[in-house]
């Protein structure tokens, strides 16, 4: 099995002269890299954080620093493709609604997944196994989701961003299922399930909004102002 990471010519270490970009942002894609790789091949259950470290040529005093868990492991992963939804600042279209705007955004993270789609299904079987480890992502997971939210125009700052946030990384947790089994050349079974995921989280959430009391109305019952 080769362990060494696609794209590494030795040791990665923050200010690594030559790396373009921010040096962090390097060595979590070759992070994600060796530990989606190795997930592929030995389930995720059998990787560990000394395997990844030297898969990925991270020299452990370095390693230990960003990656102390395998939690912090697994948000590299999370960091690279947010980081590839971000990278593209554009306005948004003022002629396309929320959910249209979250579509083309999620989708986009879901194409930069791609490269780690097998390791990411390791990791999907093996993670219920590892409840401190899901919990600890968890904190990873809602700012990621929380970011995607920003990028498409969405507020998450104020009342009621907390529900979004969680609704989104419902969202996105269902349509994993689908992503990590869909070979097919345009995702077309991910794109398929995440507009439907969009329009069901839709639907709930202007549910929720008729039933909640208008700030504005006079002070009574919850109930009367259903309609």
């Amino acid at each position: 099995m080769d362990d060494t990471p696609d794209s590494a010519t030795g040791p990665a270490t923050p200010g690594d002269p030559g790396t373009p970009g921010d040096p962090g942002d390097e060595m979590d894609r070759r992070v994600a890299a060796a530990a989606m790789r190795l997930a592929a091949d030995r389930g995720w259950h059998s990787t560990s954080v000394l395997d990844v470290a030297r898969a990925a040529g991270v020299p452990l005093v370095v390693f230990h620093r960003r990656y102390p868990t395998r939690a912090a492991v697994l948000a590299s992963v999370s960091r690279v493709a947010d980081a590839a939804v971000l990278s593209v600042d554009t306005p948004p279209d003022p002629e396309e609604g929320a959910r249209d705007r979250l579509f083309d955004v999620m989708m986009r993270r879901f194409d930069a997944l791609v490269p780690y789609r097998d390791g990411l299904r390791a990791v999907l079987r093996d993670l219920p196994r590892e409840p401190v480890t899901s919990l600890c992502f968890g904190r990873q997971y809602g700012r990621s989701m929380a970011w995607m939210l920003r990028a498409a125009a969405v507020e998450v700052d104020r009342r009621g961003g907390g529900a979004l946030v969680a609704g989104l990384g419902g969202v996105q947790a269902r349509v994993m299922r689908v992503f990590v089994h869909d070979d097919s050349p345009d995702l077309s079974r991910t794109m398929a399930a995440l507009d439907t995921e969009l329009r069901r989280a839709e639907r709930w959430a202007e549910a929720l909004c008729r039933w909640r009391p208008r700030r504005d109305a006079p002070d009574r019952p919850a109930a009367q102002t259903v309609g």
